[in-house]
């Protein structure tokens, strides 16, 4: 065999195995320990456990750290149970809670759930990455996984026209796209995909601690909340918690730098940030 047909081989053998390394999640030994530990948890808990709420007491306290995802320069599927953001929080949470609710208790079982929340078609990448919450919705209701609840009218009395653009108009706040400019192209045609649906939702001025909104709302519903900020369909998400006081928002949050159980209720939280303009309602199945 010539130097040349070696050279060919090589080439070819060490492009495989990047992709393959590629395609490997990502994560410390910590990581892995911790999904299993939860997960042994939860196969001992009473088969009518409230998941969301059960894994995200659990999380509590797990610091508040932005852009986790944002850090390589391919994209890889990454588990970091050691720092969260908003979005990551509640991938954890619902990726956990689906294993739970399907008995397994593999870590494996757990990557593949999260890959499946994370990503159109399970397909990791960046542009299937569903960067905006209303993707993350859609794709994740054909799984089956989630439906929005968008009723009754007296409640959800607004509507939400989406104009969306704001990743491939401020490509600098994402480092990956920064490296990739050649996917701005194909978040432009996403965002330009969901420009003009339209979608129900209730104003931050009229959550209410009623019985009518305690039988819309249910405690582990996630709650998306809507802005008003050009070019972003959601700014902020969570998970519902009722208390005596009305209706409340656990989350990773940016303020208290750790996933948190707010004190203040939602309705509360929700006047002291002006962009904040009021809440869709996602319900895990």
């Amino acid at each position: 065999m010539t130097r040349k047909y070696i050279y060919i081989i090589g080439v070819f053998l060490f492009v495989g195995i990047s992709h393959i390394k590629a395609q490997e999640p990502q994560y410390v030994k910590a990581d892995s320990l911790k999904v299993v530990s939860l997960l042994g948890e939860a196969a001992k808990a009473d088969k009518t456990t409230n998941w969301v709420l059960f894994f995200s007491k659990r999380l509590e306290g797990i610091p508040y750290v932005a852009k986790t995802l944002e850090k390589n320069d391919k994209e890889r599927l990454v588990i970091n149970l050691q720092q969260l953001d908003c979005t990551t929080f509640v991938e954890t949470v619902m990726a956990l809670s689906l294993c739970a609710k399907n008995k397994q208790t593999r870590f494996d079982d757990y990557c593949r759930s999260l890959r499946m929340l994370r990503y159109r078609g399970g397909m990791v990448s960046y542009p299937t990455r569903l960067h905006y919450f209303t993707s993350w919705i859609a794709d994740n209701t054909t799984l089956g996984f989630v439906r929005e609840v968008h009723q009754p009218d007296s409640i959800f009395t607004q509507t939400q026209t989406l104009a969306i653009d704001y990743m491939s108009q401020h490509v600098e706040k994402y480092p990956m796209l920064v490296k990739n400019p050649s996917w701005v192209k194909e978040i432009s045609d996403i965002e330009k995909a969901l420009n003009g649906k339209k979608y129900r939702y209730i104003p931050k001025t009229e959550i209410a601690n009623t019985h009518a909104f305690r039988q819309t709302i249910h405690d582990g519903d996630i709650i998306a909340i809507v802005t008003n900020k050009k070019g972003l369909d959601t700014s902020h998400i969570g998970f519902a918690v009722w208390r005596k006081d009305g209706l409340h928002l656990i989350n990773a949050s940016q303020i208290h730098k750790k996933v948190v159980n707010e004190s203040m209720t939602l309705y509360e939280y929700m006047q002291k940030h002006p962009t904040q303009i009021g809440i869709r309602i996602i319900r895990p199945l």
